[in-house]
């Protein structure tokens, strides 16, 4: 059976519009939905751990249960409209968002958030939510941000590190699953760190040879596509080589995707940092929804 595509609701507009999206995702994978909301901490509750086989924890000892349900059933009633036949179930768990979404992640296909929550203290889908899921969840994350229904290719950030073939797989299924195209935008600079060698301050760095290190980002970028796409015969692919800032460069091109894929970490990132600055900056100003995709620990 597939893993089930989860989807964290708090009751707020963009959790019910995260909602929607899953619950196609869900479709287009064959999947089954889950609806998961997170409240607060049962007694006896140790933060990170629930217990196996245990039941879902029921707000109904605080009287919130009228509260939280009718929000899960609103959510369940927009997933059946935006893909009916997609098969739901719902469940309220013990502890802090973060943790439980976390834990939800790691038997599920595809974790789905909205970009913004109800309040700094009770909201599930909060920016912080989002930036910790991308860092530690277990799965893809998608988060739901940008124009309403986007329609477009699906655009695959290529960044060159190892880790990233993770996301340049995910963005090659998702094209296939959506029949639609990939645009593979690698974005360059004389700052890239393939621009100079050896130790010392990047600042410093000189690049006297542009050419010769255009010439490097296109092979890069080609070799990236090659490996995947002979997987994806299906798929039509546009490879764009830009010379610009990554990060405005990759938020414009947001403008006519219907998704944008990236790696946690690129290939500049810090080892000890688990979700890099593009990357962020991508979930708080992309164009369109976002997916996140972790390469192997």
């Amino acid at each position: 059976m597939t893993d089930p595509v989860i989807v964290g609701v708090d009751g707020s507009a963009s959790s019910l519009e995260a909602v929607d999206a899953a619950a196609r995702e869900a479709r287009l994978r064959e999947a089954p939905l889950r609806i998961v909301h997170a409240f607060g901490h049962a007694p006896g509750h140790t933060p990170g751990h629930r217990p196996a086989g245990g039941p879902p924890w029921s707000p109904a000892a605080r009287g919130l249960e009228p509260m939280v349900e009718g929000a899960l059933a609103v959510a369940e009633e927009r997933a059946h409209a935006a893909a009916p036949g997609v098969a739901v179930t719902r469940s309220v768990v013990a502890g802090e968002a973060l943790e439980v979404m976390e834990i939800e992640s790691r038997s599920a296909s595809l974790a789905v958030v909205g970009s913004r929550g109800l309040s700094g203290f009770s909201g599930l889908l909060l920016g912080s939510t989002a930036v910790h899921l991308a860092a530690h969840g277990r799965c893809p994350l998608m988060v739901v941000r940008g124009r309403p229904d986007p329609a477009g290719a699906v655009l695959l950030a290529v960044d060159g590190s190892e880790a990233g073939g993770a996301a340049v797989e995910f963005a090659f299924a998702e094209a296939a699953l959506r029949g639609a195209p990939l645009v593979a935008l690698h974005v360059w600079n004389t700052w890239s760190e393939r621009a100079y060698e050896g130790p010392g301050d990047p600042i410093n760095a000189m690049v006297v040879d542009i050419e010769r290190l255009r010439e490097a980002e296109q092979r890069l970028l080609d070799e990236t596509v090659a490996a995947c796409g002979k997987n994806f015969p299906q798929v039509r692919v546009e490879r764009r080589l830009e010379r610009s800032r990554i990060r405005p460069a990759l938020i414009e091109a947001s403008r006519d995707a219907q998704l944008l894929v990236v790696g946690a970490r690129g290939h500049g990132g810090f080892t000890g940092l688990l979700l890099g600055s593009v990357s962020q900056a991508l979930l708080h100003h992309a164009h369109c929804p976002v997916a996140v995709v972790r390469g192997q620990a």
